[in-house]
């Protein structure tokens, strides 16, 4: 990448995480710009999601919805510029909101899966957002399940990781950005069970000791949730099922 890319920190709140949900809340952050605004989505907002966001509907009452916002069109036009890439934590959940909304940005870096690639010895029990804010001792004034405050977060993280990457394998920032973009293009490999009767176990002790439980849960996966690419594509992997 010869020419610098415009690196845009983005974050959603929204109603609900199904296909059938919208947001009501974006932030971003590029360079010194910081941008946050509410929208009044076309579905009434769940008290469920209001108990995480703090976005109720009387106080998106009177906003606009976002696609007919005077914001719209200068997002659409800079999350497609070919010069752009948005950075997101699980950057699937927020793109599929915008893409929603008819927005679809040509270059995209996830957090998560960069920080599971980098996480070779799997010392994490987990890779959520607030939970590497604290493990890493990232220290910055930012509330939790707010777009902006997410955001704030996510570009800390994002420079630690870009650091590692770049000590790791003696890159510049160019070619740093581009192993994090490779990374983020293609699914990541999960680890272990957090849930479940196999719970605590890894994806491959499981494979070797319940092969039939990874049967199942692939089928489950590709009925009731075909978009969670890392499930499936890290349980065809165990069963020999990838092409």
């Amino acid at each position: 990448m010869n020419k610098e890319k415009k690196l845009i920190f983005l974050d959603t709140e929204t109603t609900g995480v199904n296909d059938t949900d919208f947001l009501c809340q974006l932030a971003y952050k590029s360079g010194d710009e910081i941008f946050c605004e509410l929208y009044k989505p076309p579905i009434r907002i769940p008290a469920e999601a209001s108990a995480v966001t703090h976005i109720s509907n009387k106080i998106v009452e009177g906003k606009p919805a976002f696609k007919e916002s005077k914001d719209y069109p200068l997002l659409k036009e800079m999350l497609e510029d070919m010069e752009s890439i948005m950075i997101a934590h699980n950057a699937k959940f927020d793109v599929g909101m915008i893409e929603r909304e008819g927005i679809k940005p040509k270059n995209v870096i996830c957090t998560l899966r960069v920080a599971r690639a980098l996480d070779k010895e799997n010392k994490l029990p987990q890779h959520k957002l607030q939970f590497l804010r604290y493990f890493l001792d990232i220290e910055i004034e930012a509330q939790a399940h707010d777009a902006l405050g997410d955001v704030l977060v996510l570009e800390k993280l994002f420079e630690r990781l870009m650091n590692k990457i770049k000590e790791e394998n003696n890159f510049d920032d160019s070619e740093a950005i581009k192993h994090m973009l490779d990374i983020s293009s293609r699914p990541s490999l999960m680890y272990k069970f957090s849930f479940g009767k196999h719970s605590g176990k890894t994806v491959s002790e499981v494979a070797q000791a319940d092969r039939g439980y990874l049967e199942w849960f692939l089928n489950t996966k590709e009925t009731n949730e075909p978009g969670d690419e890392d499930w499936i594509y890290t349980l065809k992997y165990h069963l020999g099922k990838l092409q």
